[in-house]
C-alpha cells in the first residue's frame, strides 16, 4: 500500500547541494512508528544508509553523513527531503528513500523502498 517516489536532479555539479525530495503515498509520515530514510548505492557497492527522520520529526545521521546531510520533512505534502552538501563524484550513486520500522532502520533499512533515483555528480 505504501509507496514512496523519489525526485531531483540526476546530475550535480561539485561542490554543490544535491537536493532530493520523497513523495509517500499510502501512510503518514507523521503518524505510527516509522522512520523515513534515505539510502544510496554506489556503482557497483552495496546500499549504504545515510540518515532518516522519525514520525516524531527527530533526525538521525550516519557519522559518514552527519557532516554533509540534512533531512527535512513537509508534513503537509506528506514528504521528506534530502539535502547533501559539498558533492564530490564520490557521491554519485543512486539514491532511495524507505519507510523503515523501528530497530531495523540501519541494518535492514526499509521494508518499503522508492524505486530510487540516479545522481550523477560531475567533476
Amino acid at each position: 500500500q505504501v509507496q514512496l517516489q523519489e525526485s531531483g536532479p540526476g546530475l550535480v555539479n561539485s561542490s554543490q547541494t544535491l537536493s532530493l525530495t520523497c513523495t509517500v503515498s499510502g501512510d503518514s509520515i507523521t503518524t505510527g512508528y516509522y522512520y523515513w530514510s534515505w539510502i544510496r548505492q554506489p556503482p557497483g557497492k552495496g546500499a549504504e544508509w545515510m540518515g532518516a527522520i522519525a514520525y516524531s520529526g527527530n533526525t538521525y545521521y550516519s557519522p559518514s553523513f552527519k557532516s554533509r546531510a540534512s533531512i527535512s520533512r513537509d508534513t503537509s505534502k506528506n514528504q521528506f527531503t534530502l539535502q547533501l552538501n559539498s558533492v564530490t563524484p564520490e557521491d554519485t550513486a543512486v539514491y532511495y528513500c524507505a519507510r523503515a520500522r523501528p530497530g531495523t532502520v540501519t541494518t535492514e533499512m526499509g521494508d518499503h523502498w522508492g524505486q530510487g533515483t540516479q545522481v550523477t555528480v560531475a567533476s
